[in-house]
């Protein structure tokens, strides 16, 4: 018999939100038909200069706000930006956890915005509304602060995150170049903009979101309606392992 895994604290909060969230969302691991545009107007704009560098809260929020991380060694060269949403019940601290200085290495901002309750609007049930609205203006206010390069942006999340990144992604095609989606349970469909690149990740045993049900699937779908389709699965459960969070951003960057 296989032990069961031991987890950190934080870890079995997230997981422990991924369930509820699951559950919340009825039927997981499937393309939903759920309504609602999703579309962000947001575009990075010429002579710009960054303003400052490190962590800086974006101040649209109180209490859920979006967090903007750039490299202390960037210069005045437009920055790659990777956009990175979190799990049912984590927070934009603990992506940038995730993510682990992989961003500082590969040279990208990342921005990291908090949806507005504990998960994000479309995934709960809802159409797409509040979320794409807090992101839109957080874009805005990060093209406006921070010189990105319009060529290298990119969208990507974990679990729920995920699949909202996929979701947000294909109807963003014009916006993001590439997703990366670690652990994704379900694509919300609506109007295809572009064509962008996805990065998909999947623990086999995952317990949360089944890699058959799940990440196969979707992987399966996308390359079906002609998307590039990286598909890496790793043997581990419903989490991020270093190595793939550095192996995603750094398949951006390809």
């Amino acid at each position: 018999m296989k032990p069961s895994p031991t987890f950190s604290r934080r870890e079995f909060c997230a997981i422990a939100g991924s369930v509820v969230a699951s559950l919340a969302a009825g039927n997981a691991c499937r393309l939903t038909e759920r309504s609602g545009p999703g579309r962000l107007n947001a575009r990075a704009a010429n002579n710009v200069k960054t303003s400052a560098t490190g962590q800086i809260k974006l101040g649209l929020d109180h209490d859920r706000d979006a967090i903007l991380q750039i490299p202390n060694t960037a210069g005045q060269s437009a920055l790659p930006l990777f956009v990175m949403l979190h799990g049912a019940g984590q927070s934009a601290e603990d992506m940038l956890d995730y993510l682990e200085g992989t961003h500082v290495e590969t040279g990208f901002a990342v921005l990291a915005p908090n949806s507005r309750t504990r998960t994000w609007d479309a995934i709960g049930g809802d159409a797409f509304g509040v979320d794409v609205e807090f992101l839109n203006r957080a874009l805005k206010r990060v093209f406006e602060t921070t010189a990105i390069d319009p060529a290298r942006i990119s969208i990507g999340g974990f679990s729920d995150g995920a699949s909202y990144a996929i979701s947000l992604g294909l109807i963003n095609g014009d916006l993001f170049h590439s997703v990366v989606a670690f652990s994704p349970g379900f694509v919300v469909s609506g109007a295809a903009y572009g064509e962008p690149r996805i990065f998909i990740s999947h623990g086999t045993h995952d317990h949360i979101l089944p890699i058959d049900r799940c990440g196969r699937r979707i992987a399966v779908s996308l390359t079906a309606r002609g998307y590039d389709v990286t598909f890496r699965e790793f043997d581990g459960n419903h989490e991020i392992p270093v190595d793939v969070a550095q192996e995603g951003l750094r398949w951006v960057t390809d």
